[in-house]
Order: structure tokens, then sequence, then C-alpha cells
């Protein structure tokens, strides 16, 4: 933009001096209340044209109490500018670019104190900074994260070998300016990748993790966990996922991609187990100390991909009657989307980041029989392009039914078919066996036996499919169950 001719109604004056160039925040420019109708216009517009829902279900998007100082994690990359001087701070839209920035208004004021802390250090004492273009230099990123509750700073650099000449001096640096300073730590990222960390982190001063409290619960972050990154707004999603869990204390509940294990911990009161999964090693390591440490014994964590994991239980005859999903900006894959489904749970909880990949699966999910019931969007990132949305997946609601009456004779049914609803079979095998079979399983031995299935997202839609097949004894109770019924 070269000149503003007139400015809308909705228009504020940017409070920052990079705003313009920064690719971090979009939105300094208009005002709070322009910026959330926005962001809900967004995840409806992608609900409706990617999700191919005509009228989608949407809450009023949940606003945050402030613009400013949310954010408990910074990942600021270094550069070297044209006098040699050291560059730090966020790159440029659609680049990799840095914009040098002095502060940022959406972190607290102990990042700006550790910013400069660290400027002053690398003119006395600093390594070479790392060059991406031939993969030379020591300094790559510097990494911030904030217990907001607790004030507990951790400090990491990120670097291009094992570790930083005066490492000691650093720290000793650090102390002075941040009196809550808990943890200094070396992530190695030897890797010519634009991945921000390595998977190797040395402490070198304090603990290998600082602590925050979020529902009640305390959490133990380490420099490679997932956590989010508004604690405020944070509490508010996790509160809506709840809501939209409607458990019982009866559940087994899965969480998918379950970072530390905050929303399923905090969760973990109302449910007979947690079932939580996460592919990083660090973070199934802090969760499994999260439950230890606010005594939550009915949690299990597996260090696995999503996929696999969700295989596995199905493998160990364990069905959660609630599956959580927050999975990364991509989504979830079509064989993860299959494996949930033919788990039959009574709800899906699907917390996502991304409105478009949101959309996508949401179809795929009703395909299979579990259409959106509603969704509720919250900004946990003022100022930037960024929305969360929390969405209900559920089976047919009673109170969302058309009633419609059948003849028998009218239909094209075997006598088998028509003896047992998967229901009464579901039942019979748990009053008798006490198994918990799915309508996948149920429908492949139904096929077995050579009873006629219609379509159906039961079935396997190919001999090669990846669908997990019925375990041998769940097998024998399912006959049984045909057996009672009269349908073999």
């Amino acid at each position: 933009m070269e000149k503003l001719i007139t400015p809308s109604q909705d228009r504020t004056e940017p409070d920052c001096p990079v705003f313009a160039q920064c690719g971090g925040c979009c939105y300094r420019h208009i005002s709070y209340a322009a910026e959330l109708r926005i962001k809900e216009e967004r995840v409806r517009d992608a609900l409706t044209r990617i999700g191919g829902l005509s009228d989608p279900q949407l809450k009023p998007i949940l606003g945050a109490d402030s613009r400013d100082g949310y954010r408990n994690k910074a990942l600021l990359p270094l550069g070297q500018g044209k006098a040699g001087a050291l560059q730090m701070g966020f790159y440029a839209v659609n680049s990799h670019r840095i914009v040098n920035c002095e502060a940022c208004a959406l972190q607290p004021e102990e990042f700006r104190l550790a910013m400069n802390v660290f400027r002053r250090w690398a003119e006395q004492y600093g390594d070479p900074v790392y060059d991406e273009a031939s993969h030379s230099g020591t300094m790559r990123r510097l990494y911030l994260r904030k217990g907001e509750i607790t004030g507990e700073i951790m400090v990491c650099v990120v670097v291009n070998g094992n570790g930083l000449h005066h490492e000691a001096e650093l720290t000793r640096m650090l102390k002075e300016a941040l009196p809550t300073l808990a943890s200094v730590v070396i992530n190695s990222n030897r890797e010519r990748t634009n991945v921000a960390l390595g998977k190797k982190c040395r402490t070198v001063y304090g603990s290998s993790t600082i602590r925050d409290q979020l529902c009640g619960l305390e959490f133990h972050i380490s420099p490679l966990s997932f956590y989010q990154v508004n604690r405020g707004q944070a509490e508010r999603l996790y509160l809506q996922a709840a809501e939209y869990a409607a458990l019982t204390g009866a559940e087994t509940l899965l969480d998918l991609y379950c970072g530390t294990g905050t929303i399923g911990l905090s969760m973990a009161h109302r449910i007979q187990k947690l079932i939580g999964v996460e592919i990083v090693p660090e973070a199934i390591e802090n969760a499994k100390k999260n439950a230890e440490s606010n005594g939550i014994h009915n949690a299990e964590f597996l260090c696995r991909d999503a996929a696999q994991a969700a295989k596995l239980l199905a493998e160990r005859g364990e069905f959660p009657d609630v599956v959580i999903l927050d999975p990364p900006r991509k989504g979830c894959g079509a064989d993860l989307i299959d494996t949930v489904v033919s788990f039959d749970p009574k709800r899906i909880v699907y917390v996502s980041c991304d409105p478009a990949t949101l959309a996508r699966d949401l179809k795929q999910f009703a395909r299979l029989g579990y259409p959106l019931i509603e969704a509720a969007p919250v900004d946990m990132f003022p100022g930037t392009s960024h929305v969360e949305t929390v969405c209900l997946l559920s089976k047919l609601h009673a109170t969302q039914h058309i009633e419609v009456e059948l003849q028998m004779d009218e239909l094209d049914l075997t006598a088998a078919e028509s003896k047992a609803t998967y229901e009464e079979i579901k039942d019979y095998v748990l009053e008798h066996t006490g198994l918990k079979v799915s309508n996948l399983y149920i429908a492949q031995i139904k096929q077995k036996c050579g009873i006629i299935e219609r379509v159906n997202y039961n079935l396997p839609k190919s001999e090669n499919s990846r669908q997990p097949k019925c375990p041998p004894e769940k097998e024998a109770a399912i006959r049984e169950a045909l057996e009672h019924f009269r349908m073999i």
C-alpha cells in the first residue's frame, strides 16, 4: 500500500514499528472486534466451501481478554546483517528474510529482556551465526518459553553443533536479568533443513523442564514438547472440548496427538481410563510425569504414530467411547480417520488449528457416518491470521432425526439381516463374554458367514484394506451371537 485514501471504520493505527514487514501479526491495523468477525467467517467459509456443509452449526467465536503479552513461546531465527550485526526477530511474509525486532507486543516482558541479554552476550562472546545457504556457522535460533502461572522462564539456544563457547557467561547474564530463570538448554540441530529444532537437548542450567498450571493441573514442559502458546484461551478451548465430550465417568477416552497430555489429563477425573498418543518421545515422558505429579493413575501414554497406535488398540480390543483429535496443521490422514471410525465411538471431538484441513477431514468423517454436530471457533492467536476450532462429531442425535415408516416386505433384506441389529449383537456379546466389539468386526464376521451386507461404512472397502481385523476370541463371540439370533 502506497497511500491510504479512506480508512475503514474498523481501522486502527498499528502500534508495532515492524508491523508492515513482519510476518507474525496481520491484524494490528484493525479493531479486535473486526478481527474476530473475520476469523469466525473464515471458519464458516471453510466448512461451507470445502466441507460441503450448507448451514454449519457454528457458535460465536470465543475471543481473548487481551491481544498482547499472551504468547508463552517464541522461536526467533538468527541472522547477520550487512554490517555484521546480529539479526533476531521473525520472518517476513512468505520468506526466510529476518525482520529484526527489539520486542514483540504478543510476548511477555521477560522475552524482551532475554532477547536483549542474548544480543549483548553475542556481541561480546557469541559464536558465528548460522547461514542457511552454506550450512555454516553455529547459532541458529533463540527459543524462549514461559510458565504463565509459575513465572518460570526457559532459554534455549538452537545450534549447528553440540554447544556454544562461553555458555557460563550467557547463563550468568541471563540469571542477572531474569529472576525467574529456571532453565537454560542447548538444542543441537545439525540438519540441513528448515525444521527449527533438533532431537538432542542438553541442560546447561537449572531443570530440563519448566512448570505451568492449566485447568487446575500442573504441567512440566520441555523444549520439544507441545504446549498451547496461549494459556488463558487454552483453558477456554479445553472447557469447550469437555462440554462436547459429555463425559459421565464411565468412558474410555482416547487422546490422539496428546502432546504433554494437557487436554486428556484435564478430563481424567471425569472418565474411567485415558489413553494418550504422541509421536515425540520427550512429550510422552512429560505426559507421564504430568500424570504422576497430579496424582492421576487412570492414564496410559503411548509413544507412537497416531494411526499405528489406533490399530494397536484395536488389536488389544480396547475401543474408546470418546476420541479427541488435536492434529498438526496438515490434519488427519485418511487411514487414521478410517481407524477412528472403526472404533465406533459415541463422540469424536476434533480440535483444529487450520479451518481448511479441518473442513476436508470433516467431509470424510461425514461420509463414514460421523457428521459435524457443532463447531466453536476459539481465538488462540490474537493479532495473527490463525484461528482454532473445536468440533463435535457424533452419530444421529435423537433430537435431529426424521421419522419414516417402512414395510419389511418392501425392503430387499435376507432373513438373516432382519434378525438383529448391530447394537443388539454388541449388547449380547458384552453381556455373555464381557468383550466389546465394533460394528466393523460384526460386519467382517457377517461377511465371512455369507450374510449379505449393504454398502456400509462398517465394511472394509477392499480386500487390501488396512482396517483392523477381528481377533479370534471376538470372532467366536460374534458367531455365538449370530447363532443365538438364528442368523446362521
